[in-house]
């Protein structure tokens, strides 16, 4: 089992996921206070 694999897949899934779900909830509360 390969340690380096693990970081090289794990970092760059967490640095979109991240962004992700910060664009997600920003959008949702967008959308829940309805500012346009």
């Amino acid at each position: 089992m390969t340690t380096i694999s693990f970081p090289s897949i794990f970092v760059p899934l967490v640095g979109l996921l991240f962004p992700a779900i910060a664009m997600a909830s920003l959008f949702l509360l967008v959308q829940k206070n309805k500012i346009v």
